[in-house]
């Protein structure tokens, strides 16, 4: 990790956390002491594009390093600011080896944390195994955790809140075989946690993806 990303994190930070104030005052937590010292990957379901952010300022003052869609970095200029808030890109459809090396790399450095969304995008309910594979290759826990509040920009504006819940630690055993079973177990447990935080913030909470969004990505992915 270079200096110069390490600096820029630590300058944006601050401005991003204002900006959140601003707009929707301080999220409510849920289990902060469930936060680890020390490295971890960071998994939720995804339920807005502006989750990153908010999950990222309520685990502080650990930092963090996502995954990207590699679209956005052909952008000159947010290309250079996601590169150095420790954002890095990924081929959604073809990921390719570096989807993995490189977020092992970041956590065995052990100066970041990871947030990882196994579903990928916001309207799709099928989890992956990439989270998984790379938690146990840098020998790093799993941290569940949930986003409630507005899924909308405009009802975010409105000061809607929002709270983040964070669940107990899942710890991936080095012989624990990552085969169809092994990764279906380790889902049970993140879907598991997921509906206990939800439950905790919120009994009657029901995420309710855009269906013609849902229907669009579907689309999308027949295409790849």
């Amino acid at each position: 990790m270079k200096i110069g990303e390490m600096m820029f994190y630590k300058f944006i930070r601050p401005i991003a956390r204002f900006i959140v104030w601003v707009l929707n005052g301080r999220p409510h937590l849920t289990n902060p002491e469930n936060l680890i010292d020390g490295p971890y990957i960071l998994v939720a379901p995804h339920r807005t594009w502006w989750e990153p952010i908010i999950f990222a300022l309520a685990a502080s003052p650990r930092e963090f390093s996502f995954m990207a869609k590699k679209e956005l970095f052909h952008n000159p200029i947010l290309g250079w600011i996601l590169r150095h808030a420790h954002a890095f890109p990924v081929d959604r459809f073809n990921p390719g080896p570096s989807a993995v090396k490189i977020p092992v790399r970041i956590l065995k450095e052990g100066k970041l944390s990871l947030i990882i969304f196994p579903s990928g995008t916001r309207y799709s309910s099928e989890l992956k195994g990439g989270a998984a594979l790379i938690a146990k290759m840098a020998k790093v826990p799993l941290l569940p955790a949930v986003y409630q509040g507005p899924t909308t920009f405009k009802d975010f504006c409105k000061r809607r809140r929002v709270t983040v819940g964070f669940g107990d630690p899942i710890l991936i055993d080095r012989k624990q075989k990552l085969n169809e079973a092994g990764l279906a177990l380790i889902n049970e447990q993140m879907e598991a946690a997921w509906q206990k935080l939800d439950r905790q913030i919120d009994p009657s909470f029901v995420y309710q993806p855009d269906p013609k969004k849902l229907d669009q990505e579907k689309a999308a992915n027949k295409l790849k």
